[in-house]
């Protein structure tokens, strides 16, 4: 299979990053176009070729696809936190909805002939079933997953009108770090809980908050499926190729473990893994955040030849508290 150009946006961000050095370990030619609001130059692997930029510029947008000759396009620039968007609507529409707008028309303007998606669990809303599947009702609680359901509706549209297939990837909860701590969860005031959870272990922060005691689960707490950041690039690479190999095909796929964790849970592993009690504070339910959400990832393994590595929550943990040292090292904390 020929390995076309791929441009990834926000490819100097958590997932992103991963996703770059997934496809750069694979032999693929990588372009990073980024802004650097929430990603960091060092974090882009050195193989990659580094563009810095903002979807909102379409004409720089459509001159790198041009200039680096690039045939399909990983898109992961984004605003993702679910209280904010609530806060701040009109950002999440403008950095998610109205920006991926001007790369899909640029990508069609230029001829690029894949687009990979990464969007969320989020779009799901509160879902009748759980696990949840893909073709579950799409009724978004927030604007974060309506502002990533409207850029999937976009694509649909747009493939059928245009030579171009796309692949809508649904995250669950990413978390962990690359493996070999090249790169992982580093922004500041992150919101993830494990990236939380690791950070008061190694104690920047006096506490970890739990939002929501009440839910109806069986602890009470909100429970989520994790899924390790490798697994979910190496997961968008097979994507790629699945694009590539049936050019008329479009694919909407869940990405996650299909099991939950309840926060509890999650600060439990959290305890073990680093022989220490971490101090919880019980607080309120934040705005926009559903009781559960699992995924159903029958479809991506039945079309996918995707094998998760990292599957267990002890293991995610240890990456991301690892990746955590690091961070202090490098910023010299």
């Amino acid at each position: 299979m020929s390995r076309p150009t791929v441009l990834v946006t926000g490819g100097a961000g958590y997932i992103g990053s991963h996703a770059v050095l997934a496809l750069l370990d694979g032999g693929w030619p990588v372009v990073v176009l980024d802004n650097l609001t929430t990603g960091f130059r060092w974090a882009v692997d050195k193989r990659a070729t580094f563009v810095a930029g903002d979807l909102a510029d379409q004409a720089l947008v459509e001159e790198t696809l041009a200039a680096h000759a690039i045939g399909a396009i990983m898109h992961f620039a984004g605003s993702i936190i679910v209280p904010e968007s609530v806060e701040n609507p009109l950002k999440y529409y403008r950095n998610n909805t109205a920006n991926s707008r001007n790369l899909i028309e640029a990508a069609v303007n230029r001829g690029v002939a894949h687009f990979i998606f990464s969007s969320t669990a989020a779009t799901y809303g509160v879902p009748e079933e759980s696990p949840v599947r893909e073709d579950a009702p799409k009724a978004p609680i927030n604007p974060y997953g309506q502002s990533k359901l409207m850029t999937e509706l976009m694509l649909k549209d747009v493939a059928a009108a245009h030579s171009m297939n796309y692949c809508a990837l649904r995250y669950f909860n990413v978390a962990g770090a690359d493996p070999q701590e090249r790169t992982g969860q580093s922004t500041a005031g992150a919101t993830h809980l494990i990236k939380v959870a690791v950070e008061a272990a190694l104690g920047k922060r006096a506490h970890v908050g739990v939002f929501g005691t009440d839910f109806d689960t069986a602890d009470g707490t909100g429970v989520r499926d994790y899924i390790h950041v490798s697994d979910l690039a190496a997961a968008h690479v097979l994507a790629l190729e699945a694009l590539i190999a049936e050019p008329a095909r479009s694919l909407t796929m869940n990405c996650g473990y299909g099991r939950g964790f309840s926060v509890l849970e999650v600060l439990n592993a959290v305890d073990r893994v680093t022989n220490m009690k971490i101090e919880r504070r019980l607080e309120g339910r934040r705005a926009g955040d559903p009781p559960a959400l699992i995924s159903d990832n029958s479809r991506i393994k039945a079309t996918l030849p995707w094998t998760p590595q990292y599957a267990d929550l002890d293991m995610i943990v240890q990456h991301a508290l690892a990746w955590e040292r690091k961070l202090s090292d490098i910023r010299g904390e």
